[in-house]
């Protein structure tokens, strides 16, 4: 049987997901809220954070970067892109459907944490647990719109309803939304704790 973590090592050898450019929602995120919020860097943490390239972003900007992902592909290709970087990322590998890995997950505080196109409802208490006070949340991921446009996740478990991810961090001041049909079917959320 394949299980989640043989099929993400299967796609980043095949060189799916080989792009190092940031989500240009992660560019504008930290032109307005990261680096005048952050302007000397501190700590992050990028899950799902596949072979690098937020964790790099960042690193490259002064933070100190844990990254988890469940591929050791994924985290292995991450160090290599790291290069002379790799001193300033931790690089783990980890399951985030296993409980004890949602619960290792608030043990330490970030000031900010990203997740892009990852979707696990049970996760969101941790990363509420995990940011510190007056930490950043950047939170991107597919909605049930990106079903017309035929490509990424079909599932309903894998797709946000309309202002799910809004009313999920409502203990959070949210400082950005966005819910676009554009191009794909996806929300955006900055959020801050107090």
């Amino acid at each position: 049987m394949t299980t989640e973590r043989d099929k993400w090592n299967q796609r980043y050898e095949a060189g799916s997901h080989s792009s190092m450019t940031p989500d240009p929602f992660l560019v504008r995120a930290w032109e307005s809220f990261i680096s005048p919020l952050f302007p000397t860097g501190g700590r992050a943490l990028d899950v799902a954070g596949g072979i690098g390239r937020h964790a790099i972003f960042l690193a490259k900007r002064n933070w100190h970067v844990t990254m988890i992902d469940i591929s050791e592909e994924g985290i292995a290709q991450a160090r290599r892109n790291a290069g002379k970087l790799e001193a300033q990322i931790d690089f783990h590998i980890v399951d985030m459907k296993v409980a004890s890995s949602r619960e290792e997950l608030g043990h330490e505080k970030y000031d900010l944490v990203l997740v892009f196109y990852y979707l696990d409802r049970e996760i969101f208490p941790a990363l509420l647990q995990t940011l510190a006070p007056h930490g950043l949340l950047i939170y991107k991921a597919y909605t049930v719109d990106q079903i017309k446009f035929g490509d990424g996740p079909s599932h309903p478990m894998h797709l946000l309803k309309e202002n799910e991810l809004l009313h999920s961090f409502q203990q959070l001041r949210i400082l950005h939304y966005k819910e676009t049909i554009h191009d794909r079917g996806v929300a955006e959320l900055v959020g801050r704790k107090h």
